[in-house]
């Protein structure tokens, strides 16, 4: 039988290690809308520990993950009603240190669990039980997997309609979710090619199985793919925006299809938006009765769960590579602790990153954990 820890009345309590859980806590809040990282966020020192209610679980996040849309959030884009103060951070994975008794029945203090919540950029955060994803053991690779990885899984299911011999080209390819639009598209047997920053990224593309990397720093990526792929490509998986969307779409073969996943080129500017030549989009289109599909992963989160478990089984069986950047190449070294978040979404935006940008958050010393 298993202890059930009601924590929803609790004021003072400890974990089941026997360390106490403190009464306040670090956390990153938008104090101010602004698509400046550093000016939009605070971080806050003492913010109260919150409490679990009744079908709630209390999470220590271990690791958070980086997303380009962090930006977004902090300038208000998602949803315009909601005015700063406001939680940031998008995932993370940790332990249960405590719960509420409803939670109690799928779910025991000490378990890892991962999840998809504002709110992460927080030593603690609440996560309803119903939202939580129970796993082995608390690691990093997990983490990479709940928004990258579904959103490359569920977009290229969805939209894609990949099959053997088509030509994917993945914008963006060595980043957080590029590096799953890689890998699924060639267990789908597909050509891939992969523009990416330099030399370095290239090699690790090369190495989950692209086949045709494109620095787009030393190579000119239009007269590659005019020269390479004169019938175009049939899917392209665009997170970049700007110049390389326009390139993209030239790019594409008759019957061809656009997934635009982000434009994280105009995340930074003012109105969110580089230009693009869009007035010659009906023509282009039509020219090729080709499709241009947006993709946010929100909409399809009566997917999301299947999207998972079918991501986790294939990481367990060894087939697929979730590459973790922690920044140790970065100027200042290995992001830890929560103050690092703002040279984590730095790292990014220079883009510097190979997979998936994950920041660690250590344990206080009185902490067994």
């Amino acid at each position: 039988s298993r202890p059930i820890l009601d924590m929803s009345y609790s004021r003072h309590f400890l974990d089941f290690q026997g360390s106490s859980i403190p009464s306040s806590m670090k956390k990153l809040v938008v104090t101010k809308l602004s698509q400046n990282f550093r000016e939009a966020v605070t971080l806050q020192q003492d913010s109260p520990v919150p409490l679990p209610g009744d079908g709630d679980l209390l999470v220590r996040n271990r690791f958070v993950g980086i997303n380009a849309s962090d930006i977004n959030y902090s300038a208000g884009r998602y949803d315009t009603s909601v005015k700063p103060p406001f939680d940031i951070g998008f995932e993370g994975v940790g332990e249960v240190v405590a719960l509420g008794l409803s939670a109690s029945a799928d779910y025991t203090v000490g378990q890892a669990v991962a999840y998809v919540k504002a709110g992460s950029f927080a030593e603690y955060t609440i996560v309803p039980a119903k939202q939580a994803v129970p796993l082995p053991s608390v690691k990093p690779e997990f983490l990479t997997l709940m928004v990258s990885g579904a959103t490359a899984y569920l977009s290229l299911k969805e939209l894609g309609d990949l099959s053997e011999g088509k030509k994917v080209l993945v914008t963006a390819a060595a980043g957080g979710t590029g590096q799953f639009a890689v890998q699924l598209a060639k267990k789908a047997k597909c050509h891939v090619i992969g523009t990416c920053s330099s030399d370095e990224k290239g090699g690790f593309l090369k190495s989950i199985g692209c086949d045709r990397t494109i620095n787009y720093k030393t190579e000119n990526v239009e007269s590659v793919l005019r020269k390479d792929y004169p019938k175009g490509v049939d899917v392209v998986y665009e997170s970049v925006g700007g110049k390389m969307f326009d390139l993209a779409l030239n790019a594409l073969a008759i019957k061809g299809c656009l997934i635009v996943i982000g434009f994280i080129a105009g995340y930074q500017n003012p109105t969110g938006l580089q230009p693009i030549k869009a007035e010659l989009l009906p023509a282009k289109l039509l020219k090729k009765s080709a499709s241009v599909r947006g993709f946010f992963l929100n909409h399809y989160l009566s997917d999301y769960k299947m999207a998972l478990q079918h991501l986790l089984k294939m990481y367990e069986r060894g087939d697929l590579v979730c590459e973790v950047d922690f920044g140790d190449m970065s100027p200042e070294g290995k992001f830890t602790g929560l103050e690092s978040v703002f040279r984590a979404v730095d790292y990014m935006y220079m883009g510097k990153n190979i997979g998936k940008i994950v920041v660690e958050l250590p344990h206080s010393v009185s902490s067994k954990l």
